[in-house]
């Protein structure tokens, strides 16, 4: 068994799309619209077959933000190396983006860094 997808809300659907194509490597498959709806959505894929659903909904309003909280907390990508962690780390930063942790080898083993997507999800990039 396999997860085929995890989805999430954005009210940047555009922004989030480029973001998650630009610094991992996704590809994005046509916009879905259903105007009846408000809906719209992306599936995001990335090398190993993995989808990341994006979507919109208009009438579907924001909670406050929090990094801990019950449920999903966060989304991890693995980039292959310690130099790819750094790297990436390093170029999302540059382009202004908040790292929240690291790089660093943590605890449990794990070398990573963390960082916060347009909409402020957690992505940790590690090995």
């Amino acid at each position: 068994m396999k997860i085929n997808h995890i989805a999430l809300y954005t009210s940047n659907l555009e922004g989030m799309r480029q973001f998650y194509i630009t610094y991992f490597g996704g590809k994005a498959n046509h916009l879905y619209e259903n105007k009846q709806k408000g809906f719209q959505s992306y599936f995001i894929t990335f090398d190993d077959d993995t989808r990341l659903e994006l979507m919109f909904l208009t009438d579907l309003k924001d909670s406050p933000e929090k990094l801990n909280h019950l449920g999903f907390i966060h989304l991890a990508f693995s980039v292959g190396s310690m130099e790819m962690v750094d790297q990436l780390t390093d170029k999302l930063a540059e382009d202004g983006y908040k790292v929240i942790s690291g790089p660093r080898t943590t605890g449990d083993g794990y070398y990573e860094s963390c960082i916060l997507d347009p909409d402020g999800n957690q992505i940790e990039i590690v090995i």
